[in-house]
């Protein structure tokens, strides 16, 4: 059963009104009228800002006065972008959070990690992470004297088992679903887990985005994106977002780590990423529903080993997906029959849809791992993680789906 539709009224600030649907949040919130009446936010292309006289400088350093200052230190396009995500991401929630605009995801999940880690502290995730993030926690961060501890969070009492063996772990991971095997933890038990053991809880929602999932309603006190993707939507700028239950916390010290680490967004990403926002659950819903119908083309072909979609029935991790997700949503993952071979085969007879390594546009993207983003790797290691060397990644676009089908049956056959 899907998530209920939570459509209460909400407001971002008071300047925008109250407004009861999800699409409607997506157009309006967090937008100031401009003080030379623009429509749309202006891309404010300025490094600095001026003060009327020295004592408004000294109270805005001080923090007695709001008002830009800086662009590293935010922007007012930047402020929308942030105000918008952080609307969406709380939707009939009715609570406060607060969003800090990045240069990328990753730049985002440094700063998440740098903020509220110290030497000797730990992660525990999951096996099936996206390649940054696992690279990250296991090859940087250890330097710093934070280590990670890996393992299939699907299974709680493995979680539990971990949680109890080692008291300094500090902070649970999750990213769900997963890039690229598509698997999906229970949020809500995990993080109940977690607050057992004093942990704080983060959440990569990037592929389900906040329209089809809200990791907040289920307690977790930061949630990150890579903006690039789904809430861009249309692969034209790269960006990331930390958001944070604990305002006083993110305004403050998250706030000084993320200028002083200087992985800050620009005014002209930030107005790409308000523009596809605003069509995020129409881009959804079409998303959605061609994924569903690929997801059962490809179940039933011949040259398909296994489907990873968590709209299907057969995925290991359907019943969770369906109680924390409204929708499966648009990204799968599927193994060809015959191997490596097979794979770059398929990728290279593709004629509509696009070989890429992203997601998230409205085109249909599909990347071969064994070949391109997991090459290096140790097949050992590859398949340790459930990526094989048949596994197509695929990102369902919005295209007509008769053509999306027609395209990837001509590839897979023979």
């Amino acid at each position: 059963m899907a998530m209920a539709d939570n459509s209460l009224p909400t407001s971002t600030d008071n300047t925008t009104p109250l407004l009861s649907g999800w699409g409607s949040v997506a157009v309006h919130s967090g937008h100031r009228k401009d003080p030379n009446y623009a429509h749309q936010v202006p891309i404010y292309a300025s490094s600095t800002y001026v003060f009327d006289t020295a004592e408004q400088g000294m109270r805005r350093f001080d923090g007695k006065e709001e008002g830009y200052i800086y662009s590293r230190w935010g922007n007012p396009t930047m402020t929308e972008a942030e105000e918008k995500i952080a609307a969406l991401e709380t939707f009939g929630l009715n609570m406060p959070v607060k969003g800090i605009l990045h240069a990328s995801g990753m730049a985002a999940i440094s700063t998440l990690m740098l903020a509220t880690l110290k030497p000797g502290d730990k992660i525990l995730t999951h096996f099936s992470l996206y390649g940054g993030t696992n690279e990250l926690v296991t090859k940087i961060l250890p330097a710093f004297h934070i280590e990670a501890r890996i393992a299939d969070l699907r299974d709680l009492s493995l979680a539990e088992e971990e949680l109890k063996a080692d008291p300094s772990i500090r902070m649970v991971y999750l990213e769900t679903p997963a890039n690229p095997t598509i698997q999906c933890v229970d949020i809500e038990a995990l993080t109940q887990l977690a607050k057992q053991y004093n942990c704080i809880v983060a959440c990569d929602n990037t592929f389900a985005t906040p329209y089809l999932q809200q990791p907040f309603q289920y307690g977790v006190d930061f949630v990150i994106h890579s903006t690039t993707k789904f809430l861009n939507g249309h692969g034209t700028a790269i960006g990331g977002i930390l958001l944070g239950r604990d305002v006083e916390f993110m305004r403050t010290h998250c706030t000084k780590t993320h200028r002083l680490l200087g992985g800050n967004s620009n005014p002209f990403d930030a107005f790409l990423l308000i523009q596809g926002m605003k069509t995020l659950e129409l881009r959804m819903e079409r998303h959605c529903h061609n994924a569903m119908e690929v997801a059962g083309f490809l179940e039933q072909h011949p040259a398909v080993a296994r489907v990873n979609y968590t709209g299907l029935a057969s995925h290991p991790n359907h019943f969770i997906a369906m109680k924390q997700m409204r929708h499966p949503g648009p990204m799968l993952s599927f193994e060809l029959k015959g191997g490596l071979q097979a794979g770059i085969d398929f990728m290279n007879r593709l004629n509509m849809c696009v070989r890429t390594v992203s997601l998230g546009t409205c085109d249909t993207l599909l990347s071969h791992p064994a070949s391109m983003t997991h090459y290096s790797v140790p097949k050992e290691e590859k398949e340790k993680y459930g990526i094989t060397d048949g596994l197509i990644r695929m990102n369902v676009g919005i295209e007509n789906i008769q053509d999306i089908i027609a395209d990837l049956n001509q590839a897979a056959s023979l």
